[in-house]
């Protein structure tokens, strides 16, 4: 039987690779005959494992798309592949699938053995990310230990650092994980403040899942995303936004990725925006980066703001040519002036 199941699972990882095995291959591949191939590929059936087979020169069998997905069984080679690009994504987000790569890689970590394990972690410290922006690394490592506290229900204890400095150390039941933007947060209830609390994922250090499963508790509003928005909100003014920009609806959009009624065509180069509220920062750097003119009509502490920045970009280019450096970004023949050449 011992026997059988391990030539069952190497025949399931054989099918999974996109193409059609003849039998004579299959056969040759397991060092079996063709009719012990033939019950394999029954045993496999009445196990529920969809293998279709095809009949010609180019026939042979296929593992097609059934009703539930199989077990996934992965060379080392594969294994380390998917974990470094997981280890990727977690790093770096990308919309849609930033949560459920943690959770993915969480899993996947779990069941490595240690060989791999520590291959995995000698790639992930041997590479250097190129910078994308100015937000603070999180380290997946921590990621994934959050993630796995939060799978399994598991009580958790890490150091936090809060914004202003201090130092503590948290017990908390993890409940998920939320992705916004190049941030991570952790919807947590904290056991000693008898609360859920919004901790930041880069100020989190040390996290040890304590072994302690506990009652799934769920919060005041059940969309974690939601809910930390608003906790994250109700500790920073924020503003709405009407601006007219002189850059076309449909470029606008897309630029801004903003939601349908935010943007209002007025001709064919200029729309108008109307934003959720938001910080002055947020809204300020948005407008900015459009690279495009635009007025503000609301709100007025967001005029007051550009003000102020356009003041302070005006003394820092007055310095610059006091300091008899070229004034003109387009005539600069070196440095940043220059287009980076690959």
């Amino acid at each position: 039987m011992g026997d059988m199941s391990a030539r069952l699972l190497a025949l399931l990882s054989l099918l999974q690779t996109p193409r059609d095995w003849p039998g004579s291959e299959l056969a040759e591949r397991m060092g079996v005959s063709p009719r012990t191939i033939r019950r394999d590929i029954d045993r496999l059936r009445e196990l529920g494992y969809p293998v279709q087979a095809t009949m010609g020169a180019v026939g042979g069998y296929r593992l097609t798309a059934g009703t539930a997905m199989p077990p996934l069984l992965l060379d080392d080679e594969e294994a380390v592949a998917i974990a470094v690009g997981l280890r990727t994504a977690a790093s770096h987000p990308v919309d849609g699938i930033e949560e459920a790569s943690v959770r993915a890689l969480a899993k996947l970590e779990q069941v490595l053995p240690s060989r791999l394990r520590h291959r995995v972690g000698a790639l992930a410290a041997a590479t250097v990310p190129m910078p994308t922006g100015s937000e603070p690394p999180v380290d997946p490592r921590n990621l994934v230990v959050l993630a796995g506290a939060a799978i399994n229900r598991e009580r958790l204890r890490f150091a936090y650092r809060s914004g202003d400095g201090a130092e503590t150390r948290r017990l908390v039941e993890p409940y998920r994980l939320v992705a916004a933007g190049r941030r991570w947060y952790l919807l947590a209830y904290d056991n000693d403040r008898d609360d859920w609390r919004v901790f930041r994922a880069d100020r989190i250090s040390d996290p040890q899942a304590t072994g302690v499963r506990v009652p799934a508790r769920v919060p005041p509003e059940q969309d974690a995303a939601a809910f930390v928005t608003s906790r994250l909100y109700s500790h920073a003014p924020t503003y709405g936004i009407v601006a007219t920009l002189r850059l076309p609806a449909g470029q606008a959009a897309r630029w801004l990725g903003a939601a349908a009624g935010d943007i209002e065509p007025i001709d064919d180069r200029s729309c108008r925006l109307r934003g959720p509220a938001d910080t002055l920062e947020w809204l300020a750097s948005r407008l900015l980066m459009l690279g495009c003119e635009f007025e503000v009509h609301e709100p007025p502490e967001l005029v007051a703001y550009l003000r102020t920045l356009g003041a302070r970009a005006t003394r820092a280019a007055r310095a610059t040519d006091e300091a008899g450096r070229p004034s003109d970004f387009s005539d600069r023949q070196g440095g940043l002036g220059r287009r980076a050449e690959v």
